[in-house]
């Protein structure tokens, strides 16, 4: 069974869904890919511990400080490729960017390839996709809006 709370944020309504145990999606209202892969959302449930360690670690990240709290357990559901991509977003350090050319080049991989896999992060925020930057240094590519994404950037670098 998966369990779902709302979290209400600088960048807006946030999304949480856990399976009991881990993290499994993280998502900014309206976003693109919205819920996408959520099990059924009836199951509103504010009391899971895993949602206890979102909310801090979120609390602490939107005061403006990296967190030191423990990160919750996360277990975001996609293909292998994109679990990769995804893990490689989790090492770009608080307050730094790095492009799709920089996280295709440690993959070997293609920047499109990695760009798409970014695109379908179950988890913002959390997973930094929102550190991921054009080769330009353009902000682009941001499924949360690039408003958001550039207010993330400026928490991290205010808060760096």
């Amino acid at each position: 069974m998966h369990y779902y709370t709302y979290y209400d944020s600088p960048v807006g309504r946030l999304l949480l869904e856990c399976d009991g145990t881990a993290l499994t999606g993280l998502w900014i209202e309206n976003q693109k890919y919205y819920a996408a892969g959520a099990a059924d959302m009836r199951h509103i449930d504010d009391t899971q511990p895993v949602f206890d360690a979102a909310r801090a670690w979120l609390d602490e990240y939107f005061a403006g400080a990296m967190p030191m709290v423990a990160c919750p357990p996360l277990r975001p559901r996609g293909t292998d490729f994109q679990r990769r991509v995804w893990d490689a977003l989790r090492h770009i350090p608080y307050g730094c960017v790095m492009t799709y050319g920089d996280i295709a080049a440690k993959l070997h991989s293609a920047p499109r390839a990695v760009g798409g896999a970014i695109g379908r992060n179950p988890i913002s925020i959390i997973i930094p996709c929102h550190r991921v930057i054009g080769t330009n240094g353009a902000l682009t590519g941001y499924a949360g809006g690039l408003t958001a994404k550039e207010t993330l950037l400026r928490l991290e670098q205010n808060g760096a």
